[in-house]
């Protein structure tokens, strides 16, 4: 099965992004779990999760994915931001028990002149506080693009991160496309070769999850800037072979592109196109 979706807004509840989702042909999504910027999470609702519960179970959605908000660096070297990233990370992830066995990704954040072996080391800490052997959510680490400071940029950072973990079946990762492309990888041209790095590096068997974006940017830009399906540097062919990979075909795909719900819907339906059942 195709799982395709995009980045919906919390404003109208789980029910609601269920629906949206599936006017716009998804059978999942990706949410912040508060304010991208930060912030107080909503109070949950469990009449409206199990609403959607059945919703889902009916329509055979597939893996939701909860998105840490942006401000959430728990390498900073500012101690009460790595307290603010402590303290969200704990929440959202009580609060995903209530959607058990769904996805909760994060970036892993900006060492901001501290330097990456610290950046990681603290990124590790971190993770070790907060996952337990009874959390049914996978928490995935994002491909990152490599601006500034950011850890993440490339597959031996990620691995360097989880061999850190001690609990790293609770672990994964979330692939980028735009991010990757940015960070240097060459999906358009060598797919299969990057694809054979990060299994050699991490493994395939972790990656759990697919950022499927275009890039306003050439390779190796390191700016991080989505762009619509087709309309980037990666182009609708390169994105058409993403989906079809055998060693991805099988994942979620969220669409992180800029667009509103009836360009989310024309993405998805030109998707779903190009995908070979």
């Amino acid at each position: 099965m195709f799982n395709i979706g995009c980045h919906l807004s919390t404003a109208n509840g789980f029910l609601g992004m269920g629906r949206d989702a599936l006017a716009i042909g998804a059978n999942t999504f990706q949410f912040f779990t508060r304010n991208p910027r930060g912030g107080k999470a909503k109070d949950l609702d469990q009449g409206d999760i199990d609403a959607f519960l059945a919703l889902a179970a009916e329509h055979g959605f597939g893996k939701l994915l909860a998105h840490a908000p942006y401000t959430l660096n728990p390498c900073s070297a500012d101690a009460k931001t790595r307290n603010f990233a402590l303290e969200t990370m704990l929440d959202d992830l009580a609060r995903m028990e209530r959607l058990p066995g769904n996805l909760y990704n994060f970036h892993p954040g900006s060492h901001v002149g501290q330097g990456e072996e610290a950046g990681i080391a603290l990124i590790v800490d971190q993770l070790n506080a907060v996952l337990t052997p009874e959390l049914h959510t996978t928490v995935l680490l994002e491909t990152m693009a490599g601006k500034g400071s950011e850890v993440g940029r490339s597959f031996e950072e990620l691995r360097r991160i989880l061999d850190g973990v001690a609990l790293q079946e609770k672990m994964g990762v979330c692939l980028d496309t735009c991010h990757l492309h940015d960070a240097g990888y060459d999906l358009v041209d060598d797919l299969d070769g990057v694809l054979e790095h990060f299994d050699r590096v991490i493994g395939l068997g972790r990656l759990h999850a697919i950022h499927l974006n275009d890039s306003m940017n050439p390779r190796g830009a390191r700016k991080d800037r989505h762009e619509r399906i087709g309309h980037g540097h990666l182009g609708l062919e390169a994105i058409g072979r993403v989906i079809n990979h055998p060693a991805l075909r099988h994942l979620p795909f969220l669409l992180e592109t800029p667009n509103e719900l009836p360009g989310f819907a024309a993405e998805i339906a030109l998707l779903r196109g190009l995908y070979k059942n």
